[in-house]
């Protein structure tokens, strides 16, 4: 098993891309804590992964809240001793606002969740990493971090700062035997569209014909994979860098 004797921290875990790998983690041999906002979610996914000889625990979480990502992290450390992976997952989409139209009530709340959550779990895990001298974190961005054509402009503003934060901190730690990467999925069969509000006219009939061109769409456990392979020692050399897995979408532009 690639992750044997591993503790891993998955966020938004309850559902989509967060529960395939939190489960994926976990058949892969790591002790999981499923953090989420949806705490009964979080609760059947480690059900699941217990009922299959697992190991996972779960911890209500809101990572707009620096208290609550740090119960998050302090959780795996009491529970399990330590802390190996990070997994930043969690995120919510806006309504394909343009900038004329987005509001900073929605601007300030796709980046409390989508940014600010990403590094403050990364600021508290980085101290237990640097003791260990080795640790991985895998972030969650999106093709809306790698392109201005994906989403509104808080959405993709939020996710091309956690390319710049991922860059960074790859870059920053990478002779302390800590290695941060991201993954950027293209249009995956998960229910961020829920955290959708007064989709924007204007925004969404710009964004159709690039969303007109995507070959398919993924399932969670495709993005899953990917994160299986950045947080095991099978991408040791993989540093710094964003894996995009969209089939092939954002080779058109």
């Amino acid at each position: 098993m690639r992750l044997e004797g591993k503790v891993a921290v998955v966020t938004g875990a309850a559902s989509g891309m967060g529960k395939a790998i939190a489960e994926l983690y976990a058949t892969e041999g790591a002790k999981v804590v499923v953090a989420d906002l949806n705490i009964e979610g979080a609760e059947s996914v480690v059900k699941g992964i217990t009922d299959n000889s697992g190991v996972a625990k779960a911890v209500q979480v809101n990572v707009a809240k620096q208290e609550e990502i740090e119960n998050m992290i302090d959780t795996a450390v009491n529970e399990y001793g330590t802390l190996d992976i990070l997994v930043n997952n969690a995120g919510i989409m806006d309504g394909f606002e343009p900038v004329g139209d987005i509001g900073d009530k929605k601007w300030d709340l796709l980046f409390d969740i989508n940014t600010k959550g990403v590094m403050r779990a990364m600021r508290k895990a980085i101290p237990i990493f640097l003791e260990k001298g080795k640790g991985v974190i895998v972030n969650t961005a999106s093709t809306g971090g790698l392109n201005g054509a994906h989403a509104g402009v808080a959405y993709g503003a939020s996710k091309h700062a956690v390319v710049g934060m991922t860059k960074n901190t790859g870059f920053m730690y990478a002779n302390e035997g800590i290695r941060c990467n991201a993954i950027a999925p293209g249009g995956v069969e998960t229910n961020i569209a829920s955290s959708m509000t007064k989709v924007n006219e204007f925004g969404a009939s710009r964004l159709k014909a690039v969303q007109g061109v995507m070959p398919r769409t993924g399932k969670s456990e495709e993005i899953a994979q990917v994160a299986l392979f950045l947080a095991s020692d099978e991408s040791s050399f993989v540093n710094g860098t964003v894996l995009t897995a969209d089939a092939g979408w954002t080779a058109a532009f």
